[in-house]
């Protein structure tokens, strides 16, 4: 029996340009309107601060604040706190990494929890809301891409995209990185030892799985692009509680575009 296929459009942004490697083709957007901002969260059960910060990401996601725009949220869980007791169960030093990337680009010190990354080129601390609400406000927006996913379940554990569209935006021979993230929302753990013995902590948009598309070097905003990327599933994969996150990164760290895409309920 072939595969079932389920297909679906990320949501669309338009206007602002882009600087740096890429540069937005203002002949196909839609005047006075831009793409999502991401918002990345470096966050682990074992820092007794995360929670707040989840709490806050969560009601970001739930559009409790007074944005300017619409956001693609991230948590990445790191484990550089697991040695303190709790063990958390979504860290992953692939997350550490990926911070450890931004504290040397963004000129930073030292890593830290609850940590938030705003478009990949400002941050602050992920409980303080007023500045995370103000750095998403302040954000420089760029056109969303144009892809239309296709998802199959080629076998129980694994997940697949086929993923085409245009990013809407120039890239030059700096290039960029077109990356995909499964996150799930709804997660509950008990906690009981570490920094945050005997709690009930909620974490959602917790990513799972981080893949690259495709690198893009001197294209042009309208290029159509197409690639695919496959996931692995874990026990317990419910789609109705998982979403997809596209964004478009430079080397330098920055993100250009943005795109999140619903699962099939029934996949």
């Amino acid at each position: 029996m072939a595969p079932r296929l389920w297909t679906c459009f990320g949501n669309k942004g338009s206007r602002d340009g882009a600087e740096g490697s890429m540069t937005s083709d203002t002949t196909t957007e839609e005047p006075g309107r831009a793409g999502p901002v991401v918002v990345e969260m470096f966050s682990s059960q074992g820092c007794a601060t995360s929670p707040a910060a989840e709490l806050v990401l969560s009601r970001l996601g739930r559009g409790d604040f007074k944005l300017e725009m619409p956001v693609v949220l991230l948590a990445f869980h790191v484990d550089y706190w697991d040695y303190m007791g709790w063990k958390d169960p979504y860290g992953s030093s692939q997350w550490t990494v990926r911070q450890k990337a931004y504290v040397e680009s963004l000129g930073l010190d030292t890593l830290f929890t609850p940590q938030v990354v705003v478009q990949g080129v400002a941050h602050c601390v992920g409980n303080d809301e007023n500045a995370l609400v103000e750095a998403i406000n302040n954000a420089t927006r760029y056109p969303s891409p144009t892809f239309q996913a296709t998802f199959t379940k080629p076998t129980q554990d694994s997940l697949q995209l086929s993923l085409t569209g245009a990013l809407r935006s120039k890239v030059d021979s700096n290039g960029v990185n077109i990356m995909v993230a499964l996150y799930e929302n709804g997660l509950v753990t008990d906690c009981p030892r570490g920094e945050n013995k005997g709690r009930v902590l909620s974490n959602d948009f917790v990513v799972k799985k981080l893949e690259k598309l495709s690198t893009e070097k001197d294209i042009s905003a309208k290029k159509t692009i197409t690639g695919t990327v496959s996931f692995p599933l874990w026990g317990g994969f419910n789609s109705s509680k998982c979403g997809v996150a596209l964004f478009v990164q430079s080397p330098s760290h920055q993100i250009f575009g943005s795109q999140s895409f619903q699962l099939p309920d029934d996949i």
